[in-house]
Parts: structure tokens; C-alpha cells; sequence
């Protein structure tokens, strides 16, 4: 038997909090030859992040081994995220793999995770093995899950495997079933080079560190690679597998999953779905690449110290490494100085980035008033132009309509909290499509609803209006005009290019109000009224004034004429027109902190 046939690479996919990265656990546990139970080491979900909230964030891959019937099998498995903003992680590991574990979990069934995740295995051509997880606990209904399974998916749901990752029980039927029905890699040996780069991540001293699964033929140490896509050439200096540590190999074969350094600098030059071959045996074609992921929800990102701009450029550089779904490029604000503008994938994607800044990169950072990307389309043009950030936006008067991005939003909640939850969409200017019972207490409520409205608060309230019960999945459907216009913020006349943002027109008033209300607390008093304005579509809708502080000067003025007292105010009145003409306005930082939390 040769190698690649007792190579097992699978992946383990399902919907937020099912239970993969306790499953994977277990697993190695149970194949006892990870070291995991002698070392204690927890080789998934290791960053203090993912500890923390209990999802799984980053791809991680590793390899362990499984004595079945007197033979040893090399398993490579992937644990990969749920939350639906890390959907192209999924898509990254699958690609890599011959097969899947589709956790489902007993007490919630199917959700629309578990769908896009199995239609993605589907699609991948992968082996799928379905395990029902969680079944030690008193409310698993596995009869529900396997109706769920035929009716939801159109998977058979007479062959599932019934586990309990926390009590172990049924885990070595998983492993066994990995053995008999995922298939294993082809011998390609023969072939040219050619490895898929499926993950990377930066070491302070051996530079990039890619991770690859090999496709076709063979690669070892001293080998001169040659990237397809990027043209690059590199000496390899070291290629190994991973496990709870690192074990070095002398060369990696077709089938295998591991890592390869080559003294890479420059981070720009590895491209996650890149293609590597050798340099004196050229692949005719590279493999097919991933989709790259759009990013859907705009931020800028500035330091608070504008001398630390380059320290965030080079944190933003290594973190896009180590996820390649966050896109960047340079921007400048008159408020704010030089910073970056950012996509991400969603929500969450966007606090993980901004958490991990600070906590891995020691990075002080603000971040502006999420935006979407938008279609703006011109009078005198059919076509249209993206824009995600507001401020680029100057002649108002040559635009035609906007449009903005739908998504499908599902909401799980017990069904007593049907009425709070359409009141919540209704008043996010939600379209309503379809409510589901599927049992005495859980129902599932589906709107069509503006991604504009719940990048701010929307889950904070859902989850505040049904006591934390109710689960939000959410995909983008279209694009769709809107009545929509830009806002503008003006302090003493003047734009503040960073509080600009476009919302709907009925939303217009209310929302600028509140931003003034909160400047008018925040910034300082000075020796001249400040005026504070809400613009849409540069129209004044509101205003409010910091008033001035005013010095007595009649203090020192005893007795005498009444005009002479007239002639120190005058004079106290045209020295302050002129310091408003000339004045200069500072805001302070927390002004934009607390602004931007709105």
C-alpha cells in the first residue's frame, strides 16, 4: 500500500457554536498520538480571543496519527470558523481537502450556516460525513435532525453518526468512518509541482511561513520555487508538517498538507490561492484559485498618535497575511490625519480586526463610522460607481439615485418573541418575507433588510429585546435603490470629513441631531460661539451652538458714563467676530470616539 493511500485530509465545517472545535479536540484526544493529553496544549482556538467569545476564528490545520486495523493512517484536519463573516475561511480549508465532518448539533438542528457550509462541501465535490453533535444533553432531538437533514439539504440522513465530543462518546466511529469513506489523495508524484497555498502567517525570524496542501508532485529543501501568480522565485530553506509543534521534513509529496519557509520579506508576495512550482519543471496551469471574498462593511482606521501611522501600516500588513479577507488602502482625513480605509467581511470581522490590532500589535486605533459599499449612478451616465466612503462624494447635484445592499436576514428565536423582533425589522425599514414554525417553541423570522441599518446596533437590540435568545444569520441578496443622501456634519462652517456618512432621509434628522448633541457636551467652550449643523444633500437640517465663555469686562469699569461701558462691549463684540474668522476649533479625540459609537 503506498503512502498517499493511509493520507486522510478532511475538514470540519458547521454552523457558529455546533460544537467543531470540541469535536477536533476530542478527536486528537482519542487518536492519542497527537500529544495533546500529554502536553495539555490546546492546538485550536488558542488565541485569547476565540477563548473568550467561544467561536472558532482562524483556520487551523494539523496533523496526527490513527492506528485502524494494523495500519497507521496520517490524518490532516482542518478546523474551520462557523459565524457566516468567515465564510471564506471555510472556503480556503475545503480546498485543500478530500472530505468533511458536518457537525450539526442535536438540540438546534439545521441552520442556515450548516446549509451554506454543506452546500460549499457540495460544491468542492467532498466527501460528507454527517455528525450529530451534543447528544448527552436533554433536549437533543434527533429525529427533528435527521427530518432536518432530508428536508433542508437533501443529504441521506440513515448513515449520520451520533456523537458526544464532551463525554467522547461514539468519537472513535468518527474516526473509523474518516478511514472507510473519505478517499484518499491520488499519487501525483510524477507530475509538475504544484502546491496550493491555502494559509500564511508571519515569523519574526524565518519571515512567511506559508502553509500548502500538495496537489501534484513533490517538493523538498534547496528546491528553487516559482510562484505563478506573483512570479517570484524562492530558495526553499525548510518544509515540515504541523502538529502540536512543528516537525521538520526533508521534502513534502503529493496528498500531504505542511508548511514551507523561503526567507519571504515581502509579505505582499504571498497570495492566499496563489499556485507554487518549480522553477526548472514548470506546471503548465495553475490550480484553480479561491473566489476572493467582497468586503461589505467600510471603516477608516487611524492612529490616535498620527506618529505611529507606519507601526499600524506594518500590523495592518502581517494581520491581512494572516487573514487575507481584510483589504486596505491609504487614506487621508482633514480630522484625523493619515490613516486606512478597510473592508471587511461583516460585523464581527470588523471588531475581531479591530480587537486583534490592539492586542497583538499594541495598536491605538480609531475607527470611523462603518459604511457599505453603494451604487451611485449619474445623471448623465448608466453606469455607476462603488463608493464606501462618503466624503468622496462632492457634486451632489449630478447624482441620479443610489443604491444599497439587501441582505437575507434569518432570526432564530423562541416564538414568544415574534412580535418584538418584526417591530425591530419594521422600524430598520425591514421587508418582511417569511415566518416558520418548526416546532412548539422555535420560530424563524425572515426579512429582507438594509445592511446599513444593522452594522450599527441592530444585534445589541435584537439580542436585548428577546433576552439573548434569538440568532441572527444574514447573507447579501442584492442591491436596491434607496432614499438615500449624504450626511454631513459642520463645525463653525467647516465639513468634518470623517463624521460624513450616508444614511436614509427619514433617519436624516434624528441621527445628525444626536451626533450635535453629543459634540456639543464633548467639545471645549471657547472665546467665541461655536455653531454646530446637520447637512443633507448640503442643506442645513439642524443646529445647535456651544456658547461661548464670556469675559466681564465691566468688571473693572466702576461708575462713569453708560457709554463708555457701551464702547468695551462693542469692543469685546468685533474682537470676537474676528476670532471666529480666524479662530482655530480643536476636538478633542474622545469627541471621535464617542461619536463613532453612536
Amino acid at each position: 500500500m503506498s503512502k498517499q493511500k493511509n493520507i486522510r485530509n478532511f475538514s470540519i465545517i458547521a454552523h457558529i457554536d455546533h460544537g467543531k472545535s470540541t469535536l477536533a479536540k476530542s478527536i486528537l484526544e482519542f487518536a492519542d498520538n497527537s500529544g495533546v493529553k500529554k502536553n495539555k496544549k490546546q492546538i485550536f482556538d488558542s488565541m485569547d480571543l476565540e477563548k473568550e467569545r467561544g467561536i472558532t476564528i482562524k483556520l487551523n490545520a494539523t496533523t496526527f496519527y490513527y492506528f485502524f486495523e494494523n495500519q497507521e493512517y496520517v490524518f490532516n484536519l482542518v478546523d474551520t470558523p462557523g459565524h457566516v463573516d468567515f465564510n471564506y475561511e471555510v472556503s480556503r480549508s475545503l480546498a485543500a481537502c478530500e472530505g468533511v465532518l458536518l457537525v450539526i448539533d442535536a438540540t438546534r438542528s439545521v441552520e442556515s450556516q450548516t446549509i451554506v457550509n454543506a452546500f460549499l462541501a457540495i460544491d468542492n465535490h467532498l466527501k460528507i460525513i454527517i455528525v450529530v453533535n451534543k447528544i448527552d444533553l436533554l433536549n437533543a432531538d434527533i429525529k427533528r435532525v435527521k427530518d432536518d437533514i432530508k428536508k433542508k439539504i437533501g443529504l441521506d440522513s440513515n448513515d449520520i453518526i451520533c456523537v458526544s465530543a464532551k463525554t467522547k462518546e461514539n468519537i472513535e466511529e468518527v474516526l473509523k468512518a474518516i478511514v472507510n469513506k473519505i478517499p484518499a489523495p491520488t499519487n501525483e508524484d510524477s507530475k509538475p509541482l504544484r502546491a496550493l497555498i491555502f494559509d500564511s502567517y508571519y515569523d519574526s525570524y524565518r519571515g512567511v511561513v506559508v502553509l500548502i496542501r500538495i496537489k501534484d508532485g513533490f517538493i523538498k529543501e534547496g528546491d528553487l520555487i516559482y510562484f505563478m501568480f506573483s512570479k517570484k522565485k524562492y530558495l526553499v530553506t525548510e518544509l515540515g508538517i504541523k502538529t502540536d509543534h512543528e516537525i521538520r521534513r526533508k521534502e513534502l509529496h503529493s496528498g500531504e498538507i505542511g508548511y514551507l519557509c523561503a526567507q519571504i520579506k515581502d509579505i505582499k508576495d504571498v497570495i492566499i490561492g496563489e499556485t507554487i512550482t518549480l522553477d526548472n519543471k514548470k506546471a503548465e496551469y495553475p490550480l484553480p484559485g479561491y473566489k476572493k471574498m467582497v468586503p461589505m462593511v467600510y471603516c477608516g482606521v487611524y492612529p490616535i498618535n498620527s506618529n505611529n501611522y507606519n507601526d499600524l501600516k506594518k500590523s495592518l500588513d502581517k494581520l491581512s497575511l494572516n487573514d487575507s479577507s481584510l483589504t486596505y488602502e491609504i487614506d487621508n482625513s482633514q480630522a484625523l490625519g493619515y490613516g486606512f480605509q478597510c473592508g471587511f467581511l461583516g460585523l464581527l470581522h470588523m471588531d475581531i480586526v479591530k480587537e486583534r490590532l490592539e492586542r497583538e500589535y499594541n495598536q491605538k486605533i480609531i475607527l470611523t463610522v462603518p459604511n457599505v459599499m453603494y451604487h451611485v449612478f449619474f445623471k448623465d451616465n448608466s453606469s455607476y460607481i462603488n463608493i464606501n466612503n462618503p466624503s468622496k462624494l462632492n457634486d451632489l447635484s449630478l447624482i441620479k439615485k443610489i443604491e444599497e445592499p439587501y441582505v437575507n436576514a434569518t432570526i432564530t428565536s423562541p416564538k414568544e418573541y415574534v412580535g418584538v423582533i418584526t417591530e425591530l425589522c419594521q422600524n430598520r425599514r425591514g421587508i418582511y418575507q417569511n415566518i416558520e414554525y418548526c416546532d412548539d417553541f422555535r420560530v424563524v423570522v425572515k426579512y429582507l433588510l438594509p445592511l446599513n441599518e444593522i452594522i450599527f446596533d441592530f444585534f445589541d437590540k435584537l439580542k436585548s429585546c428577546t433576552k439573548g435568545y434569538a440568532n441572527l444569520d444574514y447573507e447579501i441578496a442584492k442591491y436596491q435603490e434607496s432614499n438615500l443622501a449624504k450626511m454631513d456634519i459642520l463645525v463653525n462652517g467647516k465639513i468634518i470629513d470623517s463624521f460624513s456618512t450616508i444614511v436614509h432621509k427619514d433617519n436624516a434628522y434624528n441621527r445628525g441631531l444626536n451626533i450635535i448633541k453629543k459634540l456639543e457636551k464633548i467639545i471645549p467652550r471657547h472665546q467665541f460661539e461655536i455653531a454646530l449643523q446637520v447637512a443633507l444633500n448640503n442643506k442645513i437640517i439642524a443646529r445647535s451652538n456651544i456658547k461661548a465663555v464670556r469675559k466681564d469686562v465691566l468688571s473693572k469699569c466702576y461708575g462713569g458714563d453708560i457709554t463708555r461701558k457701551k464702547k468695551l462691549l462693542e469692543k469685546q463684540k468685533e474682537g470676537k467676530k474676528r476670532m471666529k474668522k480666524i479662530g482655530s476649533i480643536e476636538i478633542p479625540q474622545e469627541a471621535f470616539i464617542d461619536v463613532f459609537s453612536i
